[in-house]
């Protein structure tokens, strides 16, 4: 499976945005401990990992075109 780089371009920016939401929204609200932040991080990009893994998914999903 090749897949161009506008698509993995894309794939990267959603991971990105989720974890960075989850780690901006815990540390503004007061949550400065490095390890709770990393893991909401991790956590974040769960979503869009699930949504790779979705052979129904129109965008990324496996078997996607």
């Amino acid at each position: 499976m090749v897949m161009n780089t506008t698509k993995l371009k894309a794939i990267v920016a959603t991971y990105l945005r989720a974890a960075v939401a989850a780690v901006l929204a815990l540390y503004l609200s007061g949550v400065s401990d490095l390890k709770t932040l990393a893991l909401a991080g991790v956590a974040a990009v769960a979503g869009p990992v699930l949504k790779a893994l979705d052979p129904a998914s129109p965008e990324f999903g496996v078997g996607s075109k």
